[in-house]
């Protein structure tokens, strides 16, 4: 009775440990192919168990894409990067984009899904957090893990200047009942300056500008 009992708790354990922001996801690998149609293109997505949304496009994600302010000369980071749909739309959009995320499972779509998509302006690598980041860029954009906690969503605003080129800009999306005051409050706080770009559907897309004098 008590190895049953420790078999079902360990069990618990690794589910309720197997976040999609965790580094090695443990769930069975179960991928599947997603087609996504955003801003008049479709797109190709191989998606798998351990991931974020990996039955369709998210509403906060779609919010996030569909006001991403990016210029085609923009260098982009795609930070928390996911299957990569964000990134995928970026390279079509500026110049070149890295995306970023601590799952590897994450990393492993996200490069397959530029390849499918036949994306040639954009690389996908592993990182925590900007851990393995050397680059600076001309915008950073987000739909950071909430789920992880305000010590990792406010990291991201308190490091993100020190990659991003002057005037550069980080783009974040988030859900209203997950914090979206506090967070603009932090953005402020960090960049001196806060902006909204889009407020439907419960989520805010803002935006902060790494001013010079």
């Amino acid at each position: 009775m008590l190895s049953k009992f420790g078999y079902t708790l360990s069990l618990l354990i690794v589910k309720m440990s197997d976040h999609y922001y965790s580094k090695k996801p443990e769930s069975q690998s179960n991928p599947n192919i997603l087609e996504m149609e955003i801003l008049g293109q479709t797109f190709k997505i191989v998606s798998d168990s351990g991931v974020f949304s990996k039955k369709s496009l998210d509403k906060g994600t779609e919010t996030l894409i569909k006001a991403m302010p990016i210029l085609p000369t923009d260098r982009v980071l795609d930070w928390g990067c996911g299957y990569g749909i964000i990134g995928l739309v970026a390279a079509t959009l500026g110049k070149e984009v890295e995306m970023i995320d601590i799952n590897e499972r994450a990393i492993k779509l996200a490069n397959e899904n530029i390849r499918v998509n036949k994306i040639k302006n954009a690389c996908a690598y592993q990182s925590d957090g900007f851990q393995q980041v050397k680059s600076t860029f001309d915008i950073i954009v987000s739909n950071p893990p909430f789920r992880a906690g305000k010590k990792v969503v406010h990291g991201l605003v308190e490091e993100a200047p020190l990659y991003l080129v002057p005037n550069g800009r980080l783009c974040i999306v988030v859900q209203r009942k997950q914090g979206a005051e506090s967070l603009a409050k932090k953005m402020n706080e960090v960049f001196g300056n806060i902006e909204t770009l889009d407020r439907s559907g419960g989520y805010r897309v803002l935006l902060s500008q790494k001013l010079t004098n």
